[in-house]
C-alpha cells in the first residue's frame, strides 16, 4: 500500500512540475532592436514581441533596423506603425547593429520614397498593420515595391486585427502624423511640398493594445501627450499589464508625464520606457540624471530598461520572469 501512495505522489509531482514549466514556457519575448548592443540609446524605438504560439510582431522599425537583411528580425509575422515621422516609419537606417556611436548612430542607409518599414514588410511577406488614413496609400507603396496590396491591413480606433495568437487592437494617440515629402514617389508634388514646408497628412496618429495567448495585454504608446483613454479604455477597458511608453518629452510625454500615466491612469503591473531620445544607458546601466533615469525614479512599478538584443520574458499577469 505505501509503494502505491509513492507511485501515486510522484505522478502527482511529475504533473505538477509539468504544469508549472508549461507554465513558464508560456511567455511573451520582448526583444528590443536599438543602434547598440546592450544600450539604451537617442533613436532607438524599434521592438519584436513574440508570442508563446510563436507569432512575431515588429513595432516601430524607424532608423535602428538595419533593414529588411538585419540579422536580428527572423521571421516576423506583422509590422506596426504608430505614425509616419521618419523615426517610426524610417526614412534611413543603420547598415549594421553598433554603426555610429549610441548618441549619434550612423543612418547612413536611405530608405525613401519605400520606407525601411515597407522594405522589411515586403521582404518578410508580413502584415502591416496600420490606422487613419494610412491603408490605402501604404497598400499603393508595398505593390509598388513588389509586395500584395492585401499585406496592409486597416484597424482604424476601435477596431481590431489578429495575427497567430496576437489580437492588435488600435487605441488613440495625442500628437501629428505628416508625411515627409521625401516619402512621395512624385518628385514634382514632394518638390512642391517640401518648397512649402508642408507634409502629407495621413490621419490621427495612435497606438496599440495587443492582447496574447498567454493572457498578457501591452499598451504601446506610440508618440503621444496625456490623453483619457489612457485610463478609460487602455486601463478600464483593456486592462493593460505591462506598458511601452515614450518618454522622450517635446514630442512624447517628457519623463514625469509619462510616469503619471503609468502611476495613475494605466497602472500595469510592469512599464518599459521607449522613445527617451538620449544616450539613456552606458554599459547597460541608467546614466544618472537622464530623462530615463527620472522616469524610472518616478514610477511606483517596475521599469525595465529597453537594452538592444536582450530578450525580456513576461508572464500573462505582466511580471518580468527573466531577462530583465
Amino acid at each position: 500500500m505505501r509503494a502505491i501512495h509513492l507511485a501515486l505522489a510522484a505522478l502527482a509531482a511529475g504533473i505538477i512540475g509539468l504544469g508549472s514549466g508549461s507554465a513558464t514556457a508560456q511567455t511573451v519575448k520582448i526583444t528590443p532592436l536599438g543602434s547598440h548592443d546592450g544600450e539604451f540609446c537617442r533613436l532607438d524605438r524599434a521592438m519584436i514581441f513574440e508570442d508563446p504560439d510563436g507569432t512575431r510582431v515588429l513595432y516601430d522599425a524607424g532608423r535602428t533596423v538595419a533593414g529588411a537583411d538585419d540579422p536580428r528580425l527572423g521571421k516576423i509575422d506583422a509590422v506596426l506603425l504608430s505614425h509616419v515621422h521618419g523615426d517610426h516609419l524610417g526614412d534611413r537606417h543603420i547598415p549594421a547593429a553598433n554603426a555610429g556611436e549610441c548618441g549619434k548612430p550612423d543612418f547612413s542607409v536611405g530608405a525613401t520614397p519605400n520606407s525601411n518599414s515597407v522594405n522589411i514588410v515586403v521582404a518578410k511577406n508580413a502584415k502591416f498593420i496600420v490606422g487613419a488614413e494610412m491603408a490605402r496609400f501604404f497598400a499603393t507603396k508595398v505593390k509598388n515595391a513588389g509586395g500584395d496590396p492585401k499585406q496592409v491591413q486597416l484597424a482604424r480606433y476601435g477596431a481590431t486585427r489578429q495575427v497567430g495568437g496576437v489580437t492588435i487592437a488600435s487605441v488613440p494617440a495625442v500628437h501629428s502624423n505628416g508625411l515627409s515629402p521625401a516619402f512621395l514617389d512624385d518628385k514634382d508634388h514632394a518638390a512642391t511640398l517640401k518648397a512649402q514646408g508642408l507634409t502629407a497628412y495621413l490621419g490621427p496618429p495612435g497606438g496599440y493594445v495587443l492582447t496574447f495567448s498567454n493572457g498578457l495585454v501591452v499598451y504601446l504608446s506610440g508618440d503621444t501627450g496625456l490623453t483619457a483613454e489612457q485610463d478609460l479604455v487602455v486601463r478600464r477597458h483593456y486592462g493593460a499589464k505591462l506598458a511601452v511608453i515614450n518618454i522622450g518629452g517635446t514630442y512624447t510625454t517628457g519623463p514625469t508625464e509619462a510616469a503619471y500615466v503609468i502611476n495613475e491612469m494605466v497602472k500595469p503591473a510592469s512599464v518599459i520606457p521607449s522613445h527617451a531620445n538620449e544616450v539613456a544607458t552606458q554599459g547597460g546601466k541608467v546614466v544618472e540624471g537622464t530623462k530615463t533615469d527620472v522616469f524610472i525614479k518616478a514610477v511606483k512599478i517596475p521599469a525595465h530598461l529597453p537594452l538592444s538584443g536582450r530578450t525580456m520574458a513576461f508572464d500573462g499577469k505582466g511580471k518580468c520572469v527573466s531577462g530583465c
